[in-house]
């Protein structure tokens, strides 16, 4: 079992990177924020999940080992395959999940490509009860809920992952001043400021 892997990011797109380890290159399947941060020539971690199949052995790497927990609970949801929940991981973050069942709520589910209404329930129901509860978020609290709202669903409008935009939103909010917490324009420019180029649908070298 392949537990983990640290090397040199050969290459990535928007959701694999190449990790060079030992002179061997590891092709791994990973969450859009992680390909969107790799960057070629540097050092990258991963905790991996290795996927047997009859046809292909696949690697599936996550920067955080909670992640990696929360992908094997969703793998155990009927209907849920490796893509699918990678694809949950690439659009939620491990305390929207938890939030999201804890509140009995299948609908951020259902806006996941590749996971229909039926799916998004048993994702609820059969999780309910194995996640760990989310953190208080204290940034979130510290800005009006309609602005934060609005900031979110710009950036996702723009083209980001509703994780990517969530956790974008929460950095810049936490260092923006009390001028900038109350207007949805100024937010939005200092989160694209920190996001950088935005996203595409080709593979980045």
């Amino acid at each position: 079992m392949i537990s983990s892997l640290r090397g040199t990011v050969l290459s990535t797109t928007t959701d694999s990177v190449v990790i060079e380890v030992g002179g061997v290159g590891f092709s791994v399947a990973v969450p859009g924020d992680v390909a969107h941060t790799a960057r070629v020539g540097q050092e990258l971690r991963l905790h991996t999940a290795l996927i047997v199949r009859e046809d292909a052995l696949s690697l599936y790497g996550f920067a955080d080992p909670a992640e990696l927990e929360v992908f094997g609970h969703l793998l155990s949801v009927t209907g849920v395959g490796p893509k699918s929940a990678l694809g949950v991981l690439s659009h939620l973050s491990v305390d929207q999940i938890a939030s999201a069942v804890a509140a009995d709520d299948d609908a951020p589910f259902r806006r996941v490509s590749g996971i229909g209404p039926k799916t998004a329930k048993l994702i609820v129901v059969q999780l309910t009860g194995k996640l760990q509860p989310p953190a208080a978020a204290p940034v979130a609290a510290s800005i009006p809920d309609e602005i934060s709202t609005q900031l979110i669903a710009a950036l996702i409008g723009l083209g980001w992952s509703e994780r990517v935009a969530a956790d974008a939103a929460e950095r810049s909010t936490a260092d923006a001043s009390e001028t900038e917490r109350g207007s949805v324009a100024l937010l939005l420019r200092r989160t694209l400021a920190t996001l950088g180029p935005a996203q595409g649908g080709g593979a980045r070298g």
